[in-house]
């Protein structure tokens, strides 16, 4: 294989994994306010071969639900408290902005590969 479609093959996997977290991400920013829902986690997992990057494992973050007061609701215990989601938005927030700037960056390499690859064509030409 050589650079140019190495350059764009990694670009493009990091692109795939960035945008399968910004899934996941807003997932969990749906689903906030579902009682008992737990938090999505995904994790990366890199070639060694190829350096291309895939999305890895979904795991539900073991985090404690948190515990609301509402003796109105329908799941309400006899004391009057339901098990919420264990999302915080501004985690998701921190979190849908780092996916964004990455798979940024990953665009940014693409962009620069095909430059360089009609810099060169063009350079053929002459």
């Amino acid at each position: 294989m050589n650079d140019f479609s190495q350059a764009l093959s990694i670009a493009s996997s990091g692109l795939k994994a960035q945008s399968g977290r910004l899934r996941h991400v807003s997932e969990n920013i749906a689903n906030a306010d579902t009682p008992g829902y737990h938090r999505k986690v995904v994790s990366f997992d890199l070639s060694a071969d190829t350096g291309e990057v895939s999305l890895g494992r979904m795991t539900l973050d073991p985090a404690e639900l948190r515990e609301i007061y509402d003796p109105s609701h329908p799941l309400a215990n006899e004391t009057g408290h339901y098990d919420g989601s264990n999302v915080e938005l501004i985690i998701e927030i921190a979190d849908a902005r780092e996916a964004q700037r990455s798979y940024e960056a990953n665009l940014k390499m693409l962009d620069q590969a095909r430059q360089m690859s009609s810099s060169l064509m063009d350079l053929l030409r002459r």
